[in-house]
């Protein structure tokens, strides 16, 4: 579950602090206070796009901090994934938002954005405000239904993606080869040029960078010669070196070693000094001898070095890149000299892989056809509980003709929410008021398959009042039993079923806009209830009206708690 979210220099908000519970976990406030803030920021901290924009005015940075509490068995899960834990079962997530750079981290660690998603996705789902629309559109219906088969699709999503992607290669591979005889020819006659040209040159791996070496050394002959000849004659060739100052300082030494121990073992050290020097001096002549410049040879090396380059910057960036391209076109060629043979090779690979993945996505289609017959009928039975008096509801799983990497299947979720009526798409039915309560209907029914233990809804309340919003109110209160739910309202219906509420305002502090969150009281939830009622002042009477609401809410959430 989320234990806490930190916000710190963020659009409106100065710095503040909350501290979720279990259950149902109610945001309310006044139209503009920065309810979306407090949403958004959780977002942030999980990846959404961050713009500088959304510092808070004068600050250098941002910073959003999301506390979650996970199970033993969660715990094995995140640290598959690579992803630090602590001991106790914290996971801790720390996004800072600077001007020109933004920083990830997880129980102190810098991860990705890459790492924080996958997470993300094992900790917490966010229905965003407007996410209901995407019922819309019938390519998401088959996501919801995959999402409910779990388990018993995943397996065979995984093959037949991969069945997809080497049935795909080998149809793109035998359109590439089924071209006419003089394209053939031409193909054929380039590659050997290429092989051939590769193979005369008689390259061998690595043999670049050492001549590289070779070159560089001769070019620069003159000038290691110099410096070498300043340190030959610096350490013995000349009239005061090295050399001579070391040995006239043996001398010296040795001519009072009879008295000092000491001065003997120093004697000793400055006379395997000088013979270093000695040894260093006969090497550095052997050296210079051995810079002499060859002319012919040095052209020689250039010529190969051009040679190299010019096939690197032909087929590859290094020779062992040249010599990989050379084995390739030694397979081209041999396909192109045996074409009937080679055609014949990938059209029988074709019609295994198509028979293949035409087996797995039978089989893909079977399980959909079957869990949809199980999630309609649990849809019927959620959406009857949201106010949907005789509502029908049916996923139609239907065969494309063309195989993708999903399967061949097309989803599609029909309706009829008024008696007598046919069954339509979604799409051409619900309003927006019906979408929302739908989306809950899924969400609720999906919640009973997965493990992610904590579920934001932003105004999952659009467009619903009255009746209905009791029923929205009682969906969200079964839910929050087996899920920490965190949900802005406006409906005081809902934020009567809160564990625990909270209340977002706007204030001016030192002449700047500052927006706060603050757990409420049950006196204070009572007022707040009092001002969502929508009474222009706070009576008595309000105050009951809300006492009655909350004493509701709790009886009806006691009812659905009774095995």
């Amino acid at each position: 579950m989320l234990v806490s979210l930190h916000v710190k220099n963020l659009a409106l908000i100065s710095e503040t602090e909350v501290n979720f519970g279990d259950g149902l976990n109610i945001l309310s406030g006044e139209t503009g206070a920065g309810k979306s803030i407090i949403i958004g920021s959780i977002n942030l901290a999980l990846g959404a796009r961050a713009d500088k924009d959304m510092i808070r005015t004068g600050a250098d940075y941002a910073l959003v901090e999301l506390v979650f509490q996970v199970t033993e068995e969660m715990q094995q899960e995140i640290s598959a994934l690579e992803i630090p834990v602590e001991e106790d079962g914290i996971v801790i997530i720390q996004r800072k938002i600077q001007p020109n750079r933004n920083l990830f981290k997880i129980c102190g660690e810098t991860v990705t954005a890459k790492q924080i998603k996958a997470l993300s996705e094992l900790l917490i789902d966010i229905h965003g405000q407007h996410e209901h629309q995407s019922l819309l559109y019938k390519k998401n219906h088959m996501e919801i239904l995959d999402s409910f088969a779990g388990d018993a699709l995943a397996d065979i999503k995984e093959e037949i993606k991969e069945k997809y992607l080497e049935f795909t290669k080998v149809k793109k591979d035998l359109a590439a080869f089924c071209v006419d005889d003089g394209t053939k020819a031409k193909e054929l006659s380039l590659a050997e040029f290429e092989f051939h040209e590769i193979e005369e040159a008689g390259l061998t791996e690595g043999e670049d960078e050492e001549l590289e070496r070779d070159y560089r050394r001769m070019a620069n002959s003159r000038q290691i010669v110099e410096a070498a000849s300043k340190a030959y004659q610096l350490t013995g060739n000349s009239d005061q070196t090295a050399a001579d100052a070391v040995g006239h300082a043996v001398r010296e030494l040795r001519s009072v070693e009879t008295y000092d121990d000491r001065a003997r073992e120093l004697a000793d050290e400055l006379e395997n000094i000088d013979a270093l020097i000695s040894d260093f001096n006969r090497g550095i002549a052997e050296y210079m001898s051995d810079m002499e410049f060859d002319g012919e040879l040095f052209a020689q090396m250039e010529e190969r070095l051009n040679l190299m380059n010019h096939l690197k910057l032909k087929y590859g960036n290094s020779i062992a890149a040249v010599l990989a391209y050379q084995r390739e076109i030694a397979e081209k060629i041999e396909r192109l000299q045996n074409a009937d043979a080679y055609r014949e090779t990938l059209e029988n690979r074709l019609q295994k892989a198509q028979e293949h993945l035409e087996k797995l996505c039978r089989k893909a289609s079977r399980i959909r056809s079957k869990e949809a017959d199980k999630l309609a009928k649990d849809m019927v039975e959620a959406l009857t509980d949201l106010n949907f008096m005789d509502v029908k509801f049916e996923i139609q799983v239907r065969q494309k003709e063309e195989m993708a990497s999903n399967g061949f299947d097309d989803v599609e979720f029909m309706i009829s929410t008024n008696p007598g009526e046919p069954l339509k798409s979604l799409g051409n039915v619900a309003s927006g008021g019906e979408l929302s309560r739908i989306m809950l209907a899924i969400k609720t029914v999906l919640a009973s398959r997965d493990r992610i233990p904590t579920m934001i809804f932003d105004e999952i309340d659009t467009g619903i009042s009255g009746k209905t919003a009791w029923k929205v109110s009682e969906k969200l209160g079964a839910l929050s039993q087996s899920h920490q739910i965190i949900c802005i309202t406006h409906l005081p219906q809902i934020a009567a079923m809160a564990d625990c509420h909270y209340k977002i305002a706007k204030q001016a502090v030192k002449n700047k806009t500052v927006t706060d969150i603050t757990q409420l009281t049950e006196n204070e939830m009572v007022d707040e209830l009092a001002r969502m009622l929508g009474s222009d002042e706070i009576t008595d009477t309000v105050r009951e009206n809300a006492r009655e609401l909350i004493r509701t809410a709790r009886k009806k959430k006691f009812e659905h708690a009774r095995p």
